[in-house]
């Protein structure tokens, strides 16, 4: 028995299959780049064991317990936000009572993917297997073969990149740059904590900017200077790209004058909704001018409402699951950043979506003309099997493959990278062997952009 089938995702017409098939077997087993992850860099710099498989599938999973959440399963029982949990097996029960709750979504592929390849299981897990799947991980998880960086080396990862805010220290990232473990781990500047007003701890943030980077942070100018010292600093330990999460993709071109006293409001406290908005704006397109300097990718992750379920974030803090989809304009919200900047050849800008109705209307023609920007992969509540599919259906039309920029993962759970990468895979497989079938394109032609899809356009356009 298996808990996967080896034709997973691939088309039902046996022709169409066919093809599919024979284009998977050569990107099936090719390097994994991850560019744009929450992985933690502490987990390599250590190589601890991970401590339970509570720890290792559910704590970390906001998918997981986003599910188990909306099923009445409550945060406290799974022990979510302990450094330590408590009782593991009794939250690995409650995981295995609930799993029949992930049927037909991405993370059950992901989840039996894990399970399979990496444990061997055979028999799907339930309350009748949750102490054999518990024994089985638990003992694994003890072995040198399940070390963090045996996992990365076994997984085939060429480059893992973390998301760091502007003030981390990069501890763990140094660290590794100082031992002798070759696998390549590289951080990733995010910087909302010290441009969104509304970020818990703002005005500290900014004091402590100006400590670290030794600017006066109390100024717009010395503001500036240090968002550029870290930029730098960032690089120096390999960073690549910069990532950032607005509310919205609004972007402004205020004189300085005009900046310097909006910063000198937003820092008194006394700003309003609208002061807050615009100073985002503002500080999105000073960061593309920041990027056109020093040739760092900027992805820009906007439309979410973060935190919508004010009790868990009171509760257990940012980053629980609760954050919901809202509709997005960057036509005109990308504009006056487009306008100075759309057309640097030393600039990319990759742009995220969780409004799906936006890939045909806006982003696909938005980055089929300006030569600044790219189309990020599916994002969050739509990195599954019919999200790829749209994506590809809706984007390529306009903006083709090369306005695209491969796959990234983006996750919080380790052991689902080679899971997502092989999800997005077959399905960029199965559209190519449609087009192929359908006489769109030759097979010679489906083959090479198999390989453009999973290695070489993501890095080119990360620069890795």
């Amino acid at each position: 028995m298996s808990l996967l089938h080896d034709d997973r995702l691939f088309p039902a017409d046996p022709t169409t299959r066919s093809i599919a098939q024979r284009l998977f077997a050569t990107v099936r087993n090719l390097p994994i780049v991850s560019p744009h992850g929450h992985t933690q860099a502490g987990w390599f710099a250590t190589n601890e064991a991970f401590p339970d498989p509570a720890k290792l599938f559910i704590q970390p999973d906001h998918y997981v317990h986003r599910m188990l959440y909306s099923q009445g399963v409550k945060l406290e029982d799974l022990e979510i936000g302990k450094a330590v949990i408590e009782n593991p097996r009794k939250v690995w029960k409650i995981f295995a009572d609930h799993y029949y709750l992930f049927r037909g979504t991405p993370s059950r592929l992901w989840l039996d993917y894990a399970f399979q390849e990496h444990f061997g299981m055979t028999e799907r897990l339930s309350p009748k297997t949750a102490d054999l799947y518990y024994d089985t991980i638990a003992e694994k998880l003890q072995t040198p073969e399940f070390r963090p960086r045996a996992l990365f080396e076994s997984f085939k990862i060429d480059v893992l990149a973390t998301t760091d805010s502007a003030i981390d220290p990069l501890t763990d990232i140094q660290a590794l740059r100082k031992g002798d473990w070759k696998g390549r781990i590289v951080p990733t500047f995010r910087p909302d904590s010290v441009v969104d007003p509304e970020f818990a701890g703002f005005r500290e943030n900014i004091a402590r900017l100006g400590e670290i980077t030794g600017e006066n942070t109390e100024t717009w100018e010395g503001y500036l200077n240090a968002l550029r010292n870290r930029r730098a600093f960032f690089q120096s330990l390999g960073a690549t790209a910069t990532d950032h999460g607005h509310p919205t993709a609004r972007t402004a071109d205020l004189e300085p004058e005009e900046c310097a006293q909006l910063f000198d409001v937003i820092l008194s406290g006394e700003a309003d909704e609208d002061d807050e908005e615009v100073f985002r704006a503002q500080m999105l397109t000073e960061m593309a001018r920041m990027s056109v300097e020093d040739g760092l990718v900027m992805q820009i992750h906007p439309g979410s409402m973060r935190n919508h379920n004010q009790v868990v974030f009171e509760k257990f803090g940012r980053d629980m699951g609760a954050d919901i989809p809202t509709a997005t304009d960057y036509v005109h919200a990308l504009q006056p950043m487009l306008d100075l900047f759309g057309n640097e050849p030393n600039l990319t800008v990759i742009l995220f979506t969780l409004d799906e109705t936006a890939f045909s209307r806006e982003l696909a023609p938005l980055a089929g003309h300006y030569p600044a920007l790219r189309l990020g992969p599916p994002w969050w509540f739509h990195d599954s099997p019919e999200g790829m599919m749209r994506f590809r259906e809706t984007a390529t039309e306009t903006a083709g493959f090369y306005n695209t920029v491969g796959f990234n993962d983006d996750t919080r759970a380790f052991l689902s990278i080679p899971a997502r990468h092989d999800v997005a895979r077959r399905i960029d497989c199965a559209f190519l062997a449609r087009l192929v079938a359908e006489h769109r394109i030759e097979e010679d032609e489906a083959f090479e952009l198999a390989q453009d899809l999973t290695v070489n356009l993501v890095k080119k356009a990360y620069r890795l």
